[in-house]
């Protein structure tokens, strides 16, 4: 029994890279959308636009990082402030911030929070766009030919234009 497991673990496993193997010449959106629904990056790795890895990690590292920050300090004026109103001592911004300039910093720290939450969020999703709008596109042909010009042109009875050439 178990040679025959073996067998058929190495059959599906020589099957699986073989067809891996192969060179595809169109890409499916829906699978480039899940791959990078999945991993962030991986459905550009499965186009091959390996160059947009970074900035998707950069954009998604650098909303994570400041929507951390702006909880930390949302949390801190948040917590000073309601030990101000519960008369609980003393904090270290008793003689720089009043009342109100906490209140104020807490909101300001709160919004700045859920903006950086939303820039997470948006690049995540603009990730798997991407992915899929690059699927769409991989096999699109794209001709030496295409140009568009602009030019002067003059017209009979001495009036001026433009003339817009478009060559397909």
């Amino acid at each position: 029994m178990k040679l025959n497991e073996s067998l058929l673990i190495s059959f599906i496993l020589l099957f699986s890279t073989t067809l891996i193997a192969q060179e595809n010449t169109t890409k499916n959106p829906k699978r480039a959308a899940i791959y990078s629904a999945i991993l962030p990056g991986f459905g550009q790795v499965y186009t091959k636009q390996y160059w947009k890895i970074p900035i998707i990690y950069g954009g998604l590292i650098a909303s994570a990082y400041y929507t951390k920050e702006n909880h930390n300090q949302y949390s801190l004026y948040k917590q000073t402030y309601l030990n101000r109103i519960n008369n609980q001592g003393t904090d270290e911004f008793t003689n720089i911030y009043s009342d109100n300039e906490l209140l104020t910093l807490t909101q300001h720290y709160r919004r700045n929070r859920e903006i950086s939450a939303l820039l997470f969020t948006l690049t995540y999703i603009l990730n798997i766009i991407d992915a899929s709008v690059s699927a769409h596109l991989f096999d699109y042909n794209i001709h030496e030919d295409i140009s568009l010009s602009i030019r002067p042109a003059y017209i009979a009875n001495n009036t001026s234009g433009l003339s817009l050439s478009i060559k397909l």
